[in-house]
């Protein structure tokens, strides 16, 4: 359950091979855009939320699964009423959601990454925007030697500082300049280790923003290199900038339910490679959902 979606993956996986996907559903919530003044989940949320919950068990137990690995990620975490929220969901559809730290968001995405570019991509620095948060990590192992978290999500920034449509000039350079000050305090962190081997980046967000900058569409399959530089970011910010959000969604790849949230994410991706001297990086299919997998593979008996 992340911000803008709840998605059921079900996969065939077992110890020492390929989890493959079996099954996937999608259900488009946006916990991000749906807080109180306070900060808490509306009862329309909750509501629409332990209904999601519900057909995503029934859905599970329908394919046949032999386990269900339900988590959330910022948005409930950030939440104010957080622990009244997961008390309805668990008493109304038996569901215990466990809720991840940004620290283990950023370290079970790193490893889905590391798995699937392996021990020749060298020294890894991953990048990934969800809706509530950014996470970077950075590493040679498949546990990171740097794990952070930042409250810099798509969803987040949008809801609470590009109200119009399309946005006043003004907000764009507000949020740009606090992007920024979040991510400049954290480059120090990583900047220690020195210059990575393979910066990759995960989530709808890179995978868009890879897109409308010339990359390859799903069409052409999942193994094909996908990129995005720099100077093309660069370029598209004040194009992204000048759209209405009806205009990006017509852009190649942007899907209907994020295109609102296109810019925020488009200027945190690029304040993170310009402040930590990224000139390219790579999409990676593979991201949180594939790391909590492999991780609870990793302890199961062969």
């Amino acid at each position: 359950m992340g911000s803008n979606t709840v998605h059921l993956l079900v996969m065939d996986a077992h110890p020492g091979a390929r989890p493959r996907p079996a099954h996937s559903h999608k259900a488009e919530l946006r916990l991000a855009e749906l807080l109180d003044a306070d900060g808490s989940i509306g009862a329309a949320g909750v509501d629409r939320l332990v209904t999601i919950v519900g057909d995503a068990r029934h859905t599970a137990e329908e394919k046949g699964c032999e386990a269900v690995l339900p988590f959330a990620t910022s948005a409930v975490r950030d939440a104010a009423n957080a622990e009244a929220v997961l008390a309805r969901v668990k008493a109304e559809t038996g569901v215990d959601l466990q809720v991840l730290t940004g620290t283990e968001e950023a370290r079970l995405t790193f490893l889905a990454a590391r798995r699937w570019f392996g021990w020749s991509a060298g020294k890894l620095l991953l990048l990934d925007i969800g809706g509530g948060s950014l996470e970077i990590a950075y590493g040679i192992d498949e546990e990171p030697d740097a794990a952070a978290s930042l409250p810099l999500g798509a969803g987040r920034l949008t809801a609470g500082w590009l109200p119009g449509d399309p946005p006043d000039p003004a907000d764009v350079k507000a949020l740009r300049r606090h992007v920024r000050a979040e991510i400049a305090r954290t480059v120090g962190e990583f900047a220690r280790f020195g210059r990575p081997d393979h910066v990759v980046a995960t989530s709808k967000t890179f995978k868009q923003l890879a897109r409308i900058a010339g990359a390859p569409g799903s069409g052409d399959g999942l193994y094909v290199q996908r990129v995005l530089s720099r100077t093309s970011l660069e370029t598209w910010v004040p194009k992204l900038a000048a759209m209405t959000v009806a205009q990006r969604r017509a852009l190649p790849g942007v899907s209907e339910g994020r295109a609102g949230q296109l810019l925020a994410g488009a200027l945190v991706a690029e304040g993170a490679m310009d402040l930590l001297g990224i000139d390219v990086l790579e999409i990676c299919p593979w991201a949180l959902r594939e790391g909590v997998i492999l991780r609870r593979l990793d302890h199961l008996p062969e």
